[in-house]
Order: structure tokens, then sequence, then C-alpha cells
């Protein structure tokens, strides 16, 4: 990881911990600020501890990309959980065969920046 690779990545983590820290959830009630503040930093730190052993500069670039959106969007929505994706067209196929790898195919490609660092989409 280059010099300005690695300040990048440290200053998106502090930029993250900065917003949980000033967080405050839609409802006001401050047992869901709370609640949204501890999800923003366990997801934080799953993620970029995850992500930690990453060398290569095209990998780490799509995950300074997906924090940066994810940022964006969750303080425009002001909602720190990732917006749902939506199966694209004929999402339920077979469970076997050339459908299911065309499925598969799709759902990878419908996949948005801000969710590629979760499998279970």
């Amino acid at each position: 990881m280059t010099a300005s690779t690695r300040s990048a990545v440290l200053s998106l983590y502090t930029r993250v911990f900065r917003i949980a820290r000033a967080w405050q959830a839609q409802t006001g009630i401050m047992s869901d600020t709370e609640t949204e503040r501890r999800d923003i930093v366990q997801e934080a730190r799953s993620l970029f501890r995850q992500n930690q052993q990453l060398t290569d500069q095209e990998s780490i670039k799509r995950c300074i990309e997906e924090c940066e959106a994810r940022i964006e969007i969750g303080l425009h929505y002001r909602n720190p959980y990732p917006r749902a994706t939506y199966l694209p067209p004929l999402g339920l196929a077979t469970q076997r065969g050339r459908r299911l790898r065309a499925q598969q195919r799709l759902r990878k490609q419908a996949k948005p920046i801000y969710l590629q660092s979760h499998d279970d989409t």
C-alpha cells in the first residue's frame, strides 16, 4: 500500500468514527441514536479489518469508493444501514444449470458499489 493510499484509508476510517460520534437518529430517541452509533462503529471496524490484508491497488481503490459511497448515502438519507437491493428480472431461476449461472452473473453485475463487501445479497 502506498503512502497516499494509506493516508486515504486512515482518513476515511477516522471520518466514519467522527460521523458515528455526531450521529443522530431520525426518530430523535436517544436509544435509537445509541444503537445506530454502535452499529456504525461495528460495521466500520468489521469491514476495515476484513479488508486490512488487501495489497492490490484496484481492490483497495474499490473499497475506498465503496466506503465513500456508503458515507454519502448514509448522510443523505440519514440512515446508517445499507439500502436494499432488488433482484434483476427473472431473479428466481432454477437451482442448477445454465440459468442459475446466468442469474448469479446478473446478480453480481446488479450489485451496487456500496454493497460490494456484502456477500449475502
